[in-house]
């Protein structure tokens, strides 16, 4: 099962997930975030100077093309995610350059194919977290793209017929290793590609604990 840590902040974070085996490490693009890249200092060069196998990932949120662009070239981003309300257009006009990621952030009653088919043919991967409701005229509050610990239910997903691979997100924890189990004997998980983590994982915002991925990892993987 493939894992995808997302909000590195700090050299030693990215160093320690490489040794671990994990397969993406997300970058956050996104000023308003706590979890942004720069926010401890860490560089685009410092970044690139490390050749660690590992697919990073540029994490953005309604941004323009050539802002993405320019954080591809300066951080040696190997796949974008974007995690705003991006359209199949923008997927389209970035998926020739880099792996292109798409996020989708359900609230309730949001359909879950009718909301992701638009998206089969511009995109290389899917993310399926979960949103937050908010009063009529305010969907959503522009400092809550992702990393807010709100848990996305598999058993929406139980019987759909995703068509596309993707990574499962939404406040996953360690105490949530039983029910992903169970998930991955229903039919929707033929299509899961790996399992998204992020704030359930750290010691204070931006900080990942890492001996608790390390657990989570190995309890996973047995």
């Amino acid at each position: 099962m493939n894992l995808k840590v997302c909000g590195i902040t700090t050299l030693e974070q990215f160093d320690e997930l490489a040794a671990l085996g994990i397969r993406y490490a997300g970058f956050i693009f996104y000023p308003p975030s706590v979890r942004h890249a720069q926010r401890f200092g860490m560089s685009g060069s410092d970044i690139r100077r490390r050749r660690i196998p590992l697919y990073k990932v540029g994490v953005f949120v309604n941004a323009g093309y050539d802002e993405i662009m320019r954080c591809v070239d300066e951080w040696g981003l190997d796949m974008v995610q974007l995690h705003g309300h991006e359209t199949p257009y923008e997927c389209e006009r970035i998926l020739p350059h880099i792996d292109v990621i798409k996020a989708f952030r359900f609230v309730e009653n949001d359909h879950v194919l009718w909301t992701i088919k638009d998206y089969w043919s511009c995109t290389d991967l899917l993310l399926l977290d979960s949103g937050v409701p908010a009063p009529p005229g305010e969907r959503e509050n522009p400092a809550l793209h992702g990393g807010i610990g709100r848990r996305f239910s598999c058993n929406r997903l139980r019987g759909v017929d995703i068509q596309k691979p993707y990574l499962l997100s939404g406040g996953i924890a360690p105490d949530d290793l039983a029910s992903i189990k169970d998930f991955l004997n229903d039919p929707a998980a033929k299509d899961l590609a790996g399992i998204d983590i992020s704030s359930r994982f750290e010691s204070s915002p931006g900080i990942k604990d890492i001996q608790r991925i390390r657990s989570f990892i190995d309890a996973l993987r047995q």
